[in-house]
Order: C-alpha cells, then sequence, then structure tokens
C-alpha cells in the first residue's frame, strides 16, 4: 500500500467517534472503513482488495487508537 492511500484509510479511522468503532464488530467496522473510503472520489477502487486486507489485519490497532483518543 503506498502512501497517501495509508494516510488516507488512517484520515478516515481518525474521523470516526469513537463510540461508533466499539458499537461495530469486525466485519461491520471494516464495512464502514471501506464504505468510507469509496466514498472519496480520490479514491481508486482497484485498491479495494489490498485496503480490505489491510483493515482486516488492523482491526484490533484500530479499535486500540480509537480508546486512546
Amino acid at each position: 500500500m503506498d502512501v497517501s492511500l495509508l494516510r488516507q484509510l488512517w484520515s478516515i479511522v481518525e474521523s470516526f467517534p469513537t463510540h461508533r468503532i466499539s458499537s461495530l464488530d469486525d466485519r461491520s467496522l471494516m464495512r464502514s472503513l471501506v464504505d468510507s473510503l469509496q466514498s472519496d472520489p480520490t479514491f481508486d477502487p482497484c485498491n479495494l482488495p489490498t485496503v480490505s486486507n489491510y483493515i482486516n489485519t488492523r482491526i484490533p490497532l484500530i479499535r486500540e487508537i480509537s480508546q486512546q483518543s
């Protein structure tokens, strides 16, 4: 994953309210993040498999970071 895509994703993660992240199960959280990315006109859909895999492997980190914010 390139740096701009990582920044784009983590920007979305940081913008999500903590209660929303904690209230979603892993699958729903992943779907919400992917949906948010796809709604961004600068997101290239060919990156979807890579981003989905990345999010899936980082769910615990995403939850931990959101709780510390």
